[in-house]
C-alpha cells in the first residue's frame, strides 16, 4: 500500500505546484543564431502584498520568475516548433538564422512602454503587415521594468508575435537597468550584443549609461569598455552587407526639447561612418524620424504606444522625413538590396527608403 500513496502524494503535490504557477509572459525565442536558440516564457508564482497596517493590502504585485531552455545542434534557416507548457498558450515556432544572402523580413519598434490600446493596434497592424522572422524592440517595454505587473501587460499585447519570432530588445530608460530585463530575455551580465542574420549584422547596444550607476566614474569606465567592444565588433564585420546598429537613444532629433540630450550617441556617429554602417536604429522619441548624414541612414521609431511627441525641429540639411505619428518598420532583405517600409498602426505608408540599392546612397 505504501507505494500507492507515494505516488498519489507526489502527483497531488505536483498538481498543487501546478495550480500555484500560471504562464504569465511568453512563450517568445531569444538569443537566436543559425545553430542555437533559447525559449523562454515567465510565470507567476504567486503574489506579494504591501500595506501600512497589519493585515491590511494597500498593493499587490505577482511574483514572477523566468523559465528558459537552450536548444543547440540546430540547422541554419530552419523552423522549429516548441512546446513548453503541454498547453496551446505555451506552444511556437522560430526560424535559425539563415546563411549567405537567403532573402528574409525583421519588424523594427519601440517605446511601447503606454497607452496599451495604442501599443495593442501597433502589433496587430504588424502582424496583419508583415510576416517577420525577428523583431527588434528599441527599448522602453514597459514604463517601469522594476514594476512585475507592468510585465505580464506587455507580454499579453506580443503574445501573438513574439511566439513565432525571435526577439531582440535593447535596454531603454524605462527598463531601469532592472535586472528583469536581464533574467527574462537572457542577459546574464551585460546588456549589450550583436548577432548575424543571412548577410546582415547587427549591434545592439545599451545606451541608457544614466541607470548604469550613481558614481560618473563608473557610467564613464562602462561607456568606454563598450565603445571598444563596438568598434570591435564593426571592424570584425565588414564581410557583412549590412551592417546596423540598434539603441534606445538617438543620436540626433527632430524634438526641440530634447535636442543635445545625447552627446554620447551623437560621438557615435563618426564610429558609424568609419565601419560603413548601413543604418542605426533607435527610440525614444515618440514619433518617426528619418535622417542621412556621410552614408548612415539614422531611423527613429519610437512610436509603439507611450505619447507622441512633436518633431518642431528637423535638423537642416540631413533630413529626409518626420512624422508625428504611431509606427513601426518592415525591413525586407534580399541580396544586396534592403527594402525598409514605414508603416502606421492603420496601415497608411509613412515613407519608402531602400538602403544598399544600386545607384542611390548607403
Amino acid at each position: 500500500m505504501k507505494a500507492p500513496i507515494l505516488a498519489l502524494l507526489c502527483l497531488a503535490l505536483a498538481q498543487l505546484a501546478g495550480a500555484q504557477t500560471k504562464l504569465a509572459g511568453g512563450p517568445y525565442t531569444v538569443n537566436v543564431t543559425a545553430r542555437s536558440a533559447t525559449v523562454g516564457w515567465i510565470v507567476e508564482t504567486g503574489h506579494a502584498t504591501i500595506g501600512a497596517e497589519p493585515g491590511k493590502s494597500d498593493d499587490t504585485a505577482p511574483v514572477l520568475a523566468a523559465r528558459k531552455v537552450t536548444f543547440s545542434r540546430l540547422k541554419p534557416g530552419t523552423t522549429y516548433y516548441y512546446d513548453v507548457t503541454g498547453t496551446e498558450e505555451g506552444k511556437g515556432s522560430f526560424r535559425t538564422a539563415p546563411q549567405g544572402d537567403t532573402p528574409f523580413q525583421f519588424v523594427v519598434y519601440g517605446d511601447t512602454r503606454t497607452r496599451h490600446d495604442v501599443h495593442r493596434r501597433v502589433i496587430e497592424a504588424l502582424l496583419k503587415n508583415s510576416s517577420p522572422e525577428f523583431v527588434l524592440h528599441t527599448g522602453d517595454l514597459v514604463a517601469n521594468g522594476s514594476d512585475s505587473s507592468l510585465w505580464p501587460v506587455f507580454f499579453d499585447i506580443e503574445h501573438e508575435l513574439l511566439r513565432k519570432t525571435a526577439f531582440f530588445p535593447a535596454l531603454g530608460n524605462h527598463e531601469r537597468n532592472d535586472r528583469s530585463f536581464y533574467d527574462f530575455f537572457d542577459h546574464p551580465t551585460l546588456p549589450y550584443y550583436s548577432f548575424d542574420w543571412g548577410n546582415a549584422h547587427f549591434a545592439v547596444l545599451d545606451s541608457d549609461i544614466n541607470n548604469v550607476s550613481k558614481s560618473e566614474e563608473a557610467r564613464k569606465a562602462f561607456w568606454d569598455e563598450q565603445v571598444r567592444w563596438l568598434e570591435n565588433d564593426l571592424q570584425h564585420s565588414q564581410q557583412a552587407t549590412f551592417r546596423f546598429a540598434i539603441a534606445h537613444h538617438p543620436p540626433v532629433t527632430a524634438v526641440a526639447r530634447r535636442e543635445g540630450d545625447n552627446p554620447h550617441m551623437t560621438a557615435l556617429m563618426p564610429l558609424f561612418e568609419k565601419y560603413k554602417v548601413t543604418a542605426g536604429l533607435f527610440g525614444h522619441d515618440h514619433n518617426y524620424q528619418h535622417y542621412y548624414k556621410n552614408g548612415v541612414h539614422y531611423l527613429i521609431t519610437g512610436g509603439g504606444g507611450a505619447p507622441l511627441y512633436d518633431v518642431d525641429a528637423p535638423p537642416e540639411g540631413i533630413t529626409r522625413k518626420v512624422a508625428k505619428t504611431e509606427n513601426f518598420l518592415v525591413v525586407d532583405v534580399n541580396g544586396k538590396q534592403a527594402h525598409v517600409r514605414a508603416l502606421t498602426p492603420s496601415g497608411e505608408t509613412i515613407e519608402v527608403t531602400d538602403l544598399g540599392e544600386p545607384g542611390t546612397p548607403r
